[in-house]
């Protein structure tokens, strides 16, 4: 083959890599949106079939509950068949699902709406990082989960900025239908985009064909990323659930008042998941190990989040946005480094089995918060015991990625 050649087809293996970058991008905020519809426009929903806080609380959980079950599946589901097919499966799945929110006439049939929709949504994080291990070399790695892990945050913006004043025109149920129809769009495009992607040779050789559900569960990395997971989790889960709400009772504003705040501190949450795609790499180009850059990184994150109990004593919604949008900065960022550290450590034969795994420990503790914020709310405790609770959450998760994990080695570092 001549340089020409060589390098024709160098930029068509990186122009694959940042399609895929970009459509998993892209997938994320259309997995952020779907979810946000329903928080969105509880006011409308709770007012067609009765629901309180109580209700959409057990609702909620019973979602989390959902997804944690559809993640046994789905580790194994996308290390056996590839990410290519399973992940474009799902999202045609749960796009159907959304749309058929719109045509539920009970509440039974909502629910089971819901059900399949979250059930189907609970890929996306492991699918993103199993493209990341297969498709992409260590140092596009990071930086490709700190583009995808902002996208759950531009959803969560661009959700109150669209669903709420598209249904005030047209329904809420139309806002289900549309964004359910988006998926479609996308799901094209992964198809046609995805074709020429080729895996890196760590990938190739780690036994793509091969994922062991053994390997995982006997690995001190699976159980460090699982108790990561379900430490931090909980309360992004709590956020992103919640955050509405809690500007409307503490702060009285109305349905459209509370938009401004809620994309504010969504803004902020997807930065930081993009500063963690650029501070891991500036410490190792600053000569720290990977194992110092990871931790130094988390360690930073998990500081940031300590002020947040400052948000329910501000004397503003506006100043409450800007130290709660700073925690969630810090999660993202959190976040970011946990995904790039499983993206980096565990073989790509099983790291959608791992990531699945700590998916189901974060939903499961999705769900015992839901119950407790709706035990907290209606019985008159408020918020305050769930925002202690997530000050210190993140420093006893880098604790336990320490004790599990004293040295984290990348599979390609070198």
């Amino acid at each position: 083959m001549s340089d020409g050649g060589i390098h024709h087809t160098g930029q068509s293996l990186a122009r694959s890599r940042n399609l895929l970058i970009g459509l998993l991008f892209f997938g994320t905020i259309i997995n952020y949106v779907d979810r946000q519809v329903l928080s969105l426009l509880k006011p409308s929903i709770e007012a067609e079939y009765g629901w309180g806080d109580a209700e959409f609380a057990h609702f909620a959980s019973m979602s989390q509950l959902a997804a944690a079950a559809a993640l046994i599946f789905v580790g194994y589901l996308i290390d056996r068949f590839g990410v290519r097919r399973a992940y474009g499966t799902a999202v045609g799945l749960w796009s159907l699902a959304g749309i058929a929110h719109a045509f539920a006439a009970t509440v039974t049939q909502f629910v089971a709406a819901r059900v399949a929709l979250v059930a189907a949504e609970a890929i996306n994080t492991p699918a993103a990082v199993k493209a990341a291990a297969m498709y992409l070399p260590l140092k596009q790695r990071s930086m490709a989960m700190g583009v995808v892990n902002s996208a759950p945050n531009l959803g969560n913006i661009i959700a109150p900025l669209t669903v709420i004043p598209f249904a005030a025109l047209f329904g809420w149920q139309a806002a289900f239908i549309v964004t359910g129809l988006i998926g479609f769009v996308w799901l094209a495009f992964w198809i046609g985009g995805t074709r020429k992607l080729e895996p890196v040779a760590s990938a190739l050789a780690a036994g793509e064909l091969r994922p062991s559900f053994r390997e995982a569960v006997r690995d001190r990395i699976t159980w460090a990323i699982a108790g990561a997971k379900a430490i931090t989790d909980m309360f992004w889960w709590f956020f992103t659930f919640w955050l509405p709400d809690l500007f409307v009772k503490v702060f009285g504003l109305s349905q459209k008042e509370l938009v401004g705040p809620t994309a504010l501190a969504f803004t902020l949450a997807a930065i930081g998941a993009l500063s963690a795609g650029v501070l891991f790499p500036r410490l190792l180009g600053r000569g720290l190990t990977v194992n110092k850059a990871r931790k130094t990184a988390l360690l930073i994150y998990a500081l940031i989040v300590l002020p947040i109990p400052l948000a329910l004593t501000a004397d503003s919604p506006w100043v409450a946005a800007a130290i709660i949008g700073m925690a969630l900065f810090a999660h993202q960022g959190f976040s970011t480094n946990i995904f790039g550290f499983a993206a980096d450590t565990v073989s790509a034969s099983r790291v959608g089995t791992v990531m699945a795994m700590g998916a189901i420990a974060g939903n499961l503790a999705g769900f015992s918060i839901q119950e407790a914020t709706g035990w907290l709310l209606t019985n008159g405790h408020g918020y305050a015991p769930l925002f202690y609770a997530a000050s210190g959450a993140y420093l006893l998760a880098l604790a336990v990625i320490h004790v599990l994990v004293p040295r984290i080695v990348a599979r390609d570092e070198g």
